[in-house]
């Protein structure tokens, strides 16, 4: 006697659906794409091109090239679709490095590794060093890259800072450990002497 296959009932889970690929690329889409990664995430131009040109890739490799949609229209359709989100000051760079610099600074990370990050979206080396050069000192006159290494010597708990005892490869590897972080000798060599007035 065989039995016959078991309706799925209430609770039984249903079935799964097959992944859908990326919808073919059209101008409009890309569009699209544009404003709503920019709706969520600041960015700058270079990174924007980036994103839009992955996301024409997998479109072309589950669509192929067609006429009037090939790589070359794609590339086109993104350099026109980045150059209107700067004319309409949705994607500014230097408010983004402004922006981020601060931001990073706030976080204990030292001048080498903001610029490294900076660099890393795609934003120009003058706009990096205009920027980093207008954060050179605060309003009170400190300098901002010493009170961030404080900030982190603070946050990592080294140097005066650490619980166990200090001595001379404790400050070595504290030392290496803001230098990781971007901040030169001079400035790490004072935040590991700074006191908690400072």
């Amino acid at each position: 006697m065989t039995r016959s296959p078991r309706k799925p009932g209430p609770d039984s889970p249903k079935p799964k659906r097959a992944p859908r690929g990326p919808r073919p690329m059209t101008q409009k889409r890309l569009d699209n794409i544009a404003i709503y990664y920019l709706q969520r995430y600041s960015t700058t131009a270079a990174h924007l091109q980036r994103v839009l040109s992955r996301r024409v890739d997998k479109a072309l490799r589950a669509h192929g090239e067609k006429p009037g949609a090939t790589r070359a229209d794609m590339k086109a359709w993104i350099e026109a679709v980045v150059a209107r989100q700067v004319a309409s000051g949705a994607v500014n760079d230097t408010a983004y490095a402004e922006g981020r610099a601060a931001a990073l600074r706030r976080l204990g990370k030292g001048p080498g590794k903001i610029r490294a990050l900076l660099a890393a979206k795609g934003i120009a080396a003058s706009v990096v060093a205009q920027v980093l050069a207008d954060t050179e000192t605060t309003a009170t006159g400190e300098d901002p890259a010493l009170q961030a290494a404080i900030a982190y010597v603070r946050r990592r708990r080294l140097g005066p800072h650490r619980t166990g005892p200090r001595d001379k490869d404790t400050d070595r590897k504290d030392l290496g450990a803001l230098a990781r972080a971007g901040f030169s000798f001079a400035i790490a060599k004072a935040a590991l002497n700074a006191s908690d007035d400072d």
